[in-house]
């Protein structure tokens, strides 16, 4: 499958000084024959290396005819509406307000603290009954990467 021949060459461009901290997020081939990369980076994926990887996957597509002579190829960063799927994506949103949603169907939505290999930690503000009336508290909740389906980057102004 071209998605295979595709994953394989990215692995091999990672391998490099220049483009070791990138990562491949997500990877589909349209109708069409329109390719849709999307990349990551431990540090933030920018233009210039998009640009870079876009470059260095055409001239195999070109060479090898894999999408045959008219293509689309859109290589870039998954953008903020897209959610966190790998454990790779959330070291760099710390800080930041997310929204996770558990395999079970509840969602939570707080800071992001911590990323430790099993789990994140999340600063929640929930409401509880204190006598007759609730109050709001800030919570720490550990939650396991393995019960998470998917997890958000919350806009905040």
């Amino acid at each position: 499958m071209v998605e295979d021949k595709i994953a394989a060459l990215l692995e091999e461009k990672f391998r490099e000084d220049a483009f070791a901290d990138c990562f491949l997020v997500d990877l589909k081939l349209h109708a069409h024959n329109k390719l849709d990369v999307f990349l990551d980076s431990d540090f933030g994926i920018t233009f210039e290396k998009c640009h870079k990887i876009s470059r260095y996957l055409e001239q195999y597509l070109d060479e090898e005819q894999w999408l045959g002579e008219k293509y689309v190829l859109e290589v870039s960063s998954p953008g903020i509406s897209r959610p966190l799927i790998m454990q790779r994506q959330y070291p760099r949103n710390i800080g930041r307000k997310v929204e996770v949603k558990l395999n079970d169907g509840d969602k939570r939505t707080g800071t992001l603290l911590e990323v430790e290999e099993d789990h994140i930690v999340l600063e929640e503000k929930v409401r509880v009954q204190e006598g007759k009336r609730k109050k709001t508290e800030v919570v720490e909740t550990e939650i396991s990467f393995s019960s998470i389906e998917h997890t958000k980057v919350k806009i905040t102004f």
